[in-house]
Formats: structure tokens, C-alpha cells, sequence
């Protein structure tokens, strides 16, 4: 009764007074609180960008490394890596084409350009691999444990890409152009283009067999679906066909579908990697479902 007495009691003007200095009070601590919260949530953030920067400077570090390594190993069979390996294919096509160093420098390039390209294709898996590294800690426990499968299989795609570009598309383009046009015309062929169209060639040909991975991290993240490339499987077939067309100097049709055979079964191989992606991306949400049953 008396507590009841108490609280309808009307407060004195110094009562007021005291209380709206305590609510103040208490207000200026939570404003303090809440900004204290946020600059360590900024200097967390500034921390951790900073700390992949850093883990990207190592990287490009070792990466930069490596590649000099293999660079000057490859410097030590230069000669080897162009009469063999760079000229060997457009002499076999042909023996009246001959190439030619237009500028004083153009040899001195040509060789800088061999030991370069041939040390990035031999430290690609490394490359491959430091990339992996740096975005490994985003991802998921059973993506870590794949860190094997997956740079070989970017590797090993790349590579396959290579020799089909070298062993396939290099030979049939050169013997079409060697044979090509009136004999009364020389095919003197200047080197720094015939450099810039092997390189070009053998490296489209690399990234184009990257596709059933590119595939697998479309589907992963959800961008890409079976149905989708099975809805537009005559269209890519179609594209592909006029790709090969293009890319192909020859207007025989078996020559054409020697380029894109491989590029169409890639386009399925594809397909089935995104159909297997998208399984168990439904059985997982299927899971998850249940789980907060």
C-alpha cells in the first residue's frame, strides 16, 4: 500500500532534474558503446583487407619466382625450343615458305618471347596453384580437401588444349597456307607474325579446353544450369561450327570438323559436369531443409 502511495507520489522538480541526467548519462554510454563497436568493426575490416593484400603480394611474389626459374631453364635449350618446337611445325608443312627477321631486334625478341611463353606453360600448375592458395581460405571445408583434383584438373585441361592446338590445329592451318594461292608468289613470312600466330593459337586453344571447369564454377555458384545448356545445345553446336569456320583457314568440311568435334564434346563433357554440380547442390538444400525441420 505504501510502495503504491510512493509511486503515485508526483516527483519532485530535483527528482526530474537527477532522472533526465541519469537517461542522459545512460544514453552518451550506449552512443559511446555503439561507436566503439563500429570502429573495431572497421579496424577488423581494414585488417583483413589488408591481410589479403598482403597474402596476394606473396603470392604474386612466388608466382613471379617460379616463373623466372622455369624461364631460365627454358633459356638453356633455347635454340632447341625454336628450331624444334617453334619452327619445326611450318617446316613440315612446307618447304618453300621461309621466315624473316624484318627488324635488328627481331631475333633477340623472338628469343625473349619463346623463353617466356614456353616457362608460363611449363609453371602454369604452379601458377594454378597459388592462385588456389590465395582464395582457398573462401571456401568451404570440402572444396579445401579438392585442392588436388582441382589444379590437376585445370592442368591437365590446359595442357590438353596445348597439344590439341600444336599436334592438330597448327598443322592444318600451316599446310593450308603453304598450298593456298599462285606458285609465282613467295610465302616469305615474317617471324614476329608467325610468333604472334602461334602463341595466339596454341593459347586460345589452352583456354578453350578450360571450359568443363569453367562449366563447374558456374553451376557451383548457380549461374549455370544443365537445362539451360541442353535448351541451347543446337545454338552453341551452331556457334561452334561457325567457330571453327572462322578459325579454320581451310573450306574443306573435314578440316572444319576437326576443330569443332572436340569443342562440341567439350560443350557435353560440360553439361554433364553442371548436371552433376546441380545434384548435389538440390541434395544439400534438400538436406539443409530437413535439418531445420
Amino acid at each position: 500500500m505504501s510502495s503504491e502511495t510512493e509511486s503515485s507520489r508526483p516527483k519532485s522538480p530535483a527528482s526530474e532534474l537527477m532522472d533526465a541526467e541519469v537517461q542522459a548519462r545512460e544514453a552518451e554510454a550506449r552512443d559511446l558503446a555503439k561507436h566503439e563497436e563500429e570502429n573495431d568493426r572497421a579496424a577488423d575490416t581494414e585488417m583483413n583487407f589488408i591481410e589479403h593484400l598482403d597474402e596476394l603480394r606473396n603470392r604474386l611474389i612466388k608466382s613471379g619466382i617460379a616463373l623466372i626459374v622455369v624461364m631460365v631453364l627454358c633459356a638453356l635449350f633455347s635454340d632447341t625450343l625454336v628450331n624444334k618446337v617453334l619452327i619445326s611445325p611450318l617446316k613440315n608443312s612446307s618447304d618453300t615458305i621461309v621466315l624473316q627477321n624484318l627488324v635488328p631486334y627481331g631475333q633477340i625478341s623472338l628469343y625473349l618471347q619463346v623463353i617466356f611463353f614456353s616457362g608460363f606453360i611449363l609453371s602454369f600448375p604452379y601458377l594454378v596453384y597459388q592462385i588456389w592458395q590465395f582464395v582457398l581460405p573462401g571456401l568451404k571445408e570440402k572444396e579445401r580437401t579438392a585442392t588436388r583434383f582441382v589444379i590437376s584438373f585445370i592442368s591437365l585441361s590446359f595442357f590438353a588444349g596445348i597439344a590439341f592446338g600444336y599436334f592438330i590445329f597448327m598443322p592444318i592451318s600451316l599446310k593450308f597456307f603453304a598450298g593456298f594461292g599462285t606458285p609465282l608468289i613467295e610465302n616469305n613470312i615474317a617471324i614476329q607474325d608467325y610468333v604472334s600466330f602461334f602463341i595466339g593459337a596454341l593459347l586460345t586453344a589452352g583456354l578453350v579446353f578450360e571450359l568443363p571447369f569453367i562449366s563447374y564454377v558456374l553451376s557451383k555458384i548457380g549461374l549455370l544450369t544443365p537445362a539451360f545448356m541442353r535448351f541451347y545445345r543446337k545454338h552453341a553446336i551452331v556457334t561452334l561450327l561457325i567457330l571453327a569456320a572462322v578459325v579454320t583457314p581451310s573450306t574443306d568440311i573435314v578440316t572444319q570438323l576437326v576443330i569443332a568435334i572436340p569443342m562440341i564434346l567439350l560443350y557435353e563433357v560440360s553439361i554433364g559436369i553442371s548436371g552433376y554440380v546441380n545434384r548435389k547442390n538440390n541434395a544439400l538444400d534438400e538436406t539443409t531443409k530437413d535439418l531445420k525441420k
